[in-house]
């Protein structure tokens, strides 16, 4: 059973959790991979894939390990940030759905994006391509490190997207990270309260510090 802090985090928005990774020096923003197809809500741990491309001998496959995810994890797939082939379509798409797979990110682009929605899939993405990936790229390791934009991401980071875009949480870190988030989010929360009740935003904000929410205490004072 999920523990508190983590159903709480669940509600969390990319950009409280982006602003807590800040808090404590953690990269994690991905920019440029935003949501193309489903719902536009995710959280889980990441299953990584890396692909690279064909090289001159035998090609390899680009999908295959779909039946390695257990539900409630990620796919997060590494394709250089390749946006002329895909890796990612609707036989994928629909039988992730089927298994509880809770959706798909990827460092590149993905195609078959209605069969995506229909099956309500979480599909985020730099973008999207209708060229397939077979005899183009090919899977390269299966369980290791990414990069996605520029982000580490291994396996178990706690991925969590929304409208807004990705980000990634170090799994070693993320209790830390999501108490910070919410704890900031109710600073927030009181900032607007009291905003709506009259006070001044310039006053509210400076009440409950909310422009030193992101700083550590050493770089606040």
């Amino acid at each position: 059973m999920e523990d508190t802090l983590f159903a709480q985090a669940r509600r969390l928005g990319s950009a409280e959790v982006s602003d807590a990774l800040d808090y404590f020096g953690l990269p994690g923003s991905a920019p440029g991979i935003a949501p193309v197809a489903g719902p536009q809500r995710l959280f889980g741990p990441a299953f990584t894939v890396r692909f690279a491309p064909v090289d001159t001998g035998v090609p390899g496959t680009v999908g295959d390990y779909l039946d390695d995810i257990v539900p409630g994890a990620v796919a997060v797939l590494d394709n250089a940030g390749r946006a002329d082939c895909t890796v990612w379509g609707g036989i994928m798409s629909q039988l992730a759905a089927h298994r509880g797979v809770a959706g798909t990110v990827i460092h590149g682009a993905c195609r078959d994006t209605a069969e995506a929605g229909l099956a309500g899939y979480a599909l985020f993405a730099l973008g999207r391509f209708m060229r397939t990936g077979k005899d183009r790229v090919q899977v390269d390791a299966v369980g290791g490190a990414v990069s996605m934009a520029g982000v580490r991401v291994a396996p178990g980071d706690i991925v969590v997207a929304d409208q807004d875009g990705v980000v990634f949480v170090p799994a070693a870190r993320a209790r830390e990270v999501f108490e910070r988030a919410l704890a900031m989010q109710a600073v927030e929360r009181r900032i607007l309260a009291a905003a709506l009740d009259g006070m001044a935003l310039s006053e509210a904000r400076r009440q409950f510090g909310y422009h030193t929410l992101q700083r550590k205490p050493a770089q606040a004072a």
